[in-house]
């Protein structure tokens, strides 16, 4: 069930993804590794989620020809109201979505950075939602 509160809702997604690391994923202290690739890249997806969710709520993303927007109409979107913002969402696409989502990077530092980026967005998109 989706909460009215896009930060809430968000959260809810980033702690989905450090509960998925924490009960499935098995670090490897000695190499700082995640054992399996399935779990880290649930939890890009979840932390990438948490973010398309609160710019979503700020944002009036616009598609051409498309049926969903894609991280360009994101970016464009983004770009003409904080340039921060814009610079975390570039660092977050990268690391959450194709880094931990897509490629399944295993290193914990990638996967650490992926939840920093998820917070530091969601942190700042909160200050721009209307009624926060």
């Amino acid at each position: 069930m989706e909460k009215q509160n896009p930060i809430e809702e968000a959260q809810r997604y980033v702690d989905n993804a450090k509960q998925t690391l924490k009960e499935n994923g098995e670090l490897d202290t000695t190499t700082r590794t995640y054992s399996d690739r399935k779990y880290v890249r649930a939890a890009g997806h979840y932390l990438w989620n948490a973010v398309l969710i609160v710019m979503d709520a700020i944002f009036s993303v616009k598609t051409k020809k498309r049926p969903h927007p894609d991280i360009k109409d994101y970016r464009a979107a983004v770009a003409t109201r904080d340039r921060k913002l814009l610079a975390l969402v570039n660092a977050g696409y990268d690391t959450m979505h194709i880094t931990m989502g897509y490629d399944g990077n295993q290193s914990k530092e990638v996967c650490d950075a992926g939840f920093r980026l998820a917070d530091e967005i969601i942190k700042t998109c909160s200050k721009l939602l209307p009624d926060q």
